[in-house]
C-alpha cells in the first residue's frame, strides 16, 4: 500500500468520524421553573419590579435571580423555583412528573405556552402570591434548532422523531419534537426526571436514530 493511497484513506476515515460527531445533539436539562406576566411579577415581588439577569439562554431568554416558591393540592411547597425571563403573556409552571406527585397535581405534557385546560398551581412570592386555575404543565421533550441544522439534520419544524441515549442507562427517547427558529442554537432539553432516567447531564450528547428517509 503506497503512502497516497493511505493518506486517502486516513482522510476518508476522519471525514466520516467528523461527520458523525457533527451529527449529534448537545443535551440541556431543564429543571422546573416559571414565566410570570408583569402583573404577576409585581403582585408577587413589588409594583414596577424588574427581573435580574442571573445567566443567559438561547432565544433571548434568561435565569433571572429570583426564585418562588409553588403550592399544589396536598399544600406541599416546593421552594427556591427559578424565575425565567423575559416576562410573557401568560403565567405558567414547569415541572417534573416527580414534582407532580409531591404536589398532588396532575398536569398535562405540552408544549411551552400551551396551558389551556392545564393544573391548577399557586405562586408565592417575597411580597404576595397567586392562585392560577390552569398554567401548570409537565414539558413536552423537544430539540431546539437553526434553519441550517434542520438541514442537516434533515428534519422539519414540529416534526417528532427519536433520539439515542448511550450509557449504562442509554436506550430510545420517543415523541421528541423539532422546533426550528433562527434565534435557537442546537440543544435537546429534557426535564431532571428524564434526565436522571436515563444517565444524562447537561453537556452530554444524543444522535437522531434513523428510520428509512433518504
Amino acid at each position: 500500500m503506497n503512502d497516497k493511497l493511505i493518506e486517502i484513506i486516513s482522510k476518508t476515515i476522519a471525514d466520516t468520524l467528523s461527520e458523525r460527531n457533527s451529527l449529534k445533539i448537545p443535551v440541556g436539562v431543564s429543571a422546573r421553573h416559571v414565566h410570570l406576566t408583569k402583573e404577576h411579577l409585581e403582585i408577587l415581588f413589588g409594583k414596577d419590579y424588574v427581573l435580574k439577569k442571573k445567566k443567559e439562554l438561547m432565544g433571548g431568554q434568561f435565569a433571572a435571580e429570583e426564585c418562588v416558591t409553588i403550592i399544589g393540592f396536598k399544600l406541599n411547597a416546593i421552594e427556591k423555583v427559578r424565575v425565567l425571563g423575559p416576562l410573557r403573556d401568560k403565567t405558567q409552571v414547569e415541572i417534573s412528573k416527580t414534582d407532580a406527585i409531591s404536589l398532588g397535581l396532575n398536569p398535562p405534557i405540552r408544549e411551552s405556552g400551551d396551558i389551556k385546560g392545564s393544573s391548577p398551581i399557586t405562586i408565592v412570592g417575597p411580597k404576595g402570591s397567586i392562585s392560577l386555575k390552569e398554567g401548570c404543565i409537565i414539558a413536552k421533550r423537544h430539540v431546539h434548532m437553526s434553519p441550517e441544522d434542520s438541514k442537516k439534520f434533515k428534519v422539519l419544524d414540529n416534526e417528532i422523531i427519536s433520539v439515542k441515549v448511550s450509557g449504562q442507562r442509554g436506550g430510545v427517547l420517543e415523541n421528541v419534537q423539532v422546533r426550528v427558529d433562527e434565534k435557537y442554537t442546537l440543544e435537546m432539553h429534557i426535564d431532571t426526571d428524564e434526565a436522571n432516567c436515563m444517565g444524562l447531564k447537561s453537556g452530554d450528547f444524543v444522535e437522531i436514530v434513523r428510520d428509512n428517509r433518504s
